[in-house]
């Protein structure tokens, strides 16, 4: 098994555990804290189901939390830039309940609350930016960097960056301003294939946008068993099933 720094970089291309959770390394506590929040709240498997990639990268972020808010581990990744005994991260944590246990409060509602404040922020802004200098203009990769962004989001970022850019605060790379409309097409088309796909699993588990959809989720776990959302499943029955009412251990 892979230790955290290579998994880090197979997943988020750094092996820099401030960069995966988006802070500077001279962060406070509660900074590193609060970037681990923003950064999993993009990929928590509440939100995320349906990306593939969306668990290992929540558990991977869990694991790099799990160091930078150790004071002696982040000492030692500091003065080393390593993580010793990579194996003793403990690889069998339920880091979904980890991450509940530092953020007891954390509902869909929450999350809803979460992208309202933050969407317009200059929390955002900042977020764009670093997107935009990361990627190099690339809209592609912003994109997919900026947490919770969507294409109803594009052409305001994009009018975003243009002042930026136009005042000289951003460089202007090429594959920003003279992005091709074949690419800007090609984005959009997989975008509604993407939603279209979503929408689809909504309908066929018969869900909505309220938290009852997500009983309804733990009642089709009963009948496909063998579906890959098992592990999620169980975790949604845990929070959400009424009590005493959880299934047998070893019932079929």
């Amino acid at each position: 098994m892979p230790g955290l720094l290579q998994t880090c970089e197979e997943l988020f291309s750094t092996r820099d555990l401030y960069k995966v959770i988006g802070v500077e390394n001279t962060a406070s506590e509660k900074e590193v804290k609060k970037g681990y929040y923003r950064m999993s709240m993009r990929f928590h498997p509440d939100r995320n189901s349906e990306d593939e990639k969306s668990t290992e990268k929540f558990q991977a972020l869990s694991k790099v939390y799990s160091v930078l808010s150790d004071s002696g581990k982040r000492a030692l990744y500091d003065e080393s830039g390593e993580v010793e005994d990579e194996v003793d991260v403990d690889q069998d944590r339920d880091w979904v309940s980890y991450w509940r246990l530092l953020f007891p409060q954390v509902t869909l509602q929450a999350i809803k609350e979460f992208e309202q404040k933050y969407k317009g922020s200059e929390e955002e802004l900042e977020d764009l930016k670093a997107a935009y200098l990361e990627h190099e203009g690339d809209m592609d990769g912003i994109m997919e960097s900026v947490t919770l962004a969507t294409m109803e989001d594009e052409p305001r970022f994009r009018g975003l960056l243009q002042e930026l850019v136009e005042s000289d605060d951003l460089p202007d790379y090429a594959a920003f301003s003279q992005e091709g409309r074949s690419k800007k097409q090609h984005r959009k088309r997989k975008a509604k294939k993407e939603a279209k796909e979503a929408e689809a699993m909504r309908k066929e588990l018969g869900m909505d946008d309220s938290e009852d959809a997500l009983k309804k989720m733990i009642a089709q776990r009963n009948q496909s068993r063998e579906t890959g959302f098992n592990s999620f499943m169980a975790d949604l029955e845990a929070r959400y099933a009424p009590k005493g009412k959880k299934t047998k251990k070893g019932k079929k």
